[in-house]
């Protein structure tokens, strides 16, 4: 897995999309993003993390520990179905497109 800070780390400190204060920001370099909050609109803590083109999706929590140990195996998942995404550029691709939209289904199910 390839996973950085996002944008440099320019984000922690900074409001997210669910109006907390980021604490942990990444991007891999495939394409996705995971955040977690601090202070938000709803609950204590929210996880945002989406797929650039594909999805995105929050999950909110009452406790850091269980936040912080859901955003790391959030970051496993969504690396596995990076794997699965088919390269937009190749037409012949219909069962990956398949596979991965199962993948992401899967993903959002298994993380409520």
């Amino acid at each position: 897995m390839s996973w950085q800070p996002y944008n440099k780390g320019r984000s922690l400190g900074k409001r997210g999309s669910e109006h907390g204060w980021i604490r942990l920001d990444e991007e891999h370099e495939e394409g996705s993003r995971i955040t977690l909050e601090v202070g938000c609109s709803i609950g204590p803590y929210a996880i945002t993390c989406g797929i650039y083109g594909w999805m995105v999706h929050t999950r909110h929590f009452s406790s850091w520990e269980v936040a912080n140990d859901e955003y790391e195996l959030m970051k496993v998942s969504l690396a596995t179905i990076l794997k699965i995404i088919p390269n937009t550029t190749n037409l012949d691709h219909d069962e990956r497109i398949d596979k991965a939209l199962d993948a992401v289904a899967e993903f959002i199910e298994n993380f409520p």
